[in-house]
């Protein structure tokens, strides 16, 4: 193996375990918001606001990160963002007022910008029809999400049912965390782009183009409905199942987890069947699969020539998770495939355009839950959440039919 190749394998190995931990601490509230949610006192909606707080940073500092990651390369980036969020991720253990959550949560959530960093900096180390198996590993790091809801319930139940032994312990983890970072990772300079294709203008610029727009679309239903869901299926199964804490995020993992780990296997698929086949694909399953999640517990009585018949229809815990864990390898597959998009079409803008379709994916993680959490209260409702993702997922699908559709007709002419 040449030297590149081994630093290319360090790269990519320091990288996806730096982001594994990242994403598990940008999905804290997943699990800690349940007992500030009963400590505070807050509704559904309120709830959704604090658990999509640090997804609203993580977000919208995807784009200047994007930007810094082409003009100074990846390693410095990721590392600095990581050393940023260490403080406030420490100083949560002391609040106790809801505003200072909010505000807090703000911090905690820049280590999700990391995603935006390290998919171009990984991708630059690997030959382009190596790109999408690359960076699907990295982005396996999404079950980070997974991670959280098996490691806070565990602290919890040592500390004796205390939350505050989270963030304390999360932020010494980012610490250790970066500095193995570090110590693995490797910086090459011709990876860096010139200022003049990453400034902010010239990334703006590419919103002219549809393309842009339609993997935003993409990305904010496969990005941002998994981190939605992830934050959203604890408290789901507490409530619509009465499970307790720990066996409500350990079912809740049955979805995180294979929508991370088997981002890396969406790669490998996009590499080989190509990126527009494999998120058709995925849009059609999440579109059956929300459509029976979406399906309320119900009871009617009918008419008959016997006389009136009564029907019970719901989604019990078994059939209920196994279509979750579904829409989980559904999304992970996905997830790389959307940045397949990315990279066979955008090769010099790696960077700038993942910023641009992470952001639009992050804010649709963070939108979603705070969405999820005022239906409930508006309709009484708790499938309502899927409701809403339905939707989105025809909008996906009808968006890609006609976008497509004329690329299609004139390939087959000129054949």
């Amino acid at each position: 193996m040449s030297t590149h190749s081994r630093k290319a394998v360090s790269v990519l190995t320091g990288s996806t375990f730096a982001f594994t931990i990242c994403f598990a601490i940008w999905m804290v509230f997943a699990v800690l918001g349940i007992p500030i949610r009963e400590q505070l006192g807050l509704s559904e909606t309120q709830f959704g606001l604090l658990a999509s707080m640090p997804v609203l940073t993580g977000s919208l500092v995807r784009v200047p990160l994007g930007i810094w990651t082409d003009r100074y390369g990846g390693r410095i980036v990721f590392f600095c963002t990581m050393l940023v969020a260490v403080i406030p991720i420490w100083l949560m253990s002391f609040a106790t007022q809801y505003w200072q959550f909010l505000i807090l949560a703000l911090f905690v959530g820049l280590v999700g910008g990391v995603f935006s960093v390290g998919t171009p900096y990984v991708a630059r180390w690997f030959p382009k029809n190596r790109q999408g198996l690359a960076m699907g590993i990295f982005g396996a790091g999404n079950s980070g999400a997974a991670l959280t809801k098996f490691v806070a319930p565990a602290l919890m139940i040592a500390a004796g049912g205390s939350w505050t032994i989270i963030p304390q312990v999360y932020s010494i983890a980012l610490l250790v965390t970066a500095g193995i970072f570090w110590l693995l990772t490797s910086t090459d300079p011709s990876h860096k782009q010139s200022s003049q294709t990453t400034s902010l203008s010239a990334q703006l610029a590419m919103l002219r183009d549809p393309r842009v727009w339609r993997y935003c679309q993409y990305y904010s239903v496969v990005f941002g409905g998994y981190v939605a869901l992830s934050l959203w299926m604890t408290q789901y199964y507490i409530g619509e199942y009465g499970f307790s804490l720990k066996t409500a995020a350990f079912l809740a993992a049955c979805f995180s987890l294979p929508g991370g780990v088997l981002r890396a296997v969406g790669g490998w698929v996009s590499d080989k069947f190509g990126a527009y086949r494999t998120t058709w694909w995925v849009m059609w399953v999440c579109w059956i699969a929300f459509f029976l999640l979406s399906y309320p517990d119900t009871d009617f009585t009918i008419r008959t020539v016997d006389g009136p018949q009564s029907f019970h229809i719901a989604l019990g815990p078994v059939a209920f998770t196994i279509l979750m864990f579904v829409v989980g390898i559904a999304m992970a597959i996905g997830k790389a495939s959307v940045f397949k998009f990315i990279s066979d079409e955008f090769d010099q803008n790696i960077g700038a355009v993942s910023g641009l379709v992470g952001l639009a994916g992050g804010l649709g993680g963070f939108v979603l839950p705070i969405l999820f959490g005022l239906l409930l209260d508006l309709t009484g409702v708790r499938s309502s959440c899927f409701m809403l993702l339905y939707g989105a997922v025809c909008v996906s699908l009808i968006w890609m039919h006609f976008s497509f559709r004329a690329p299609q007709k004139k390939a087959v002419a000129e054949a």
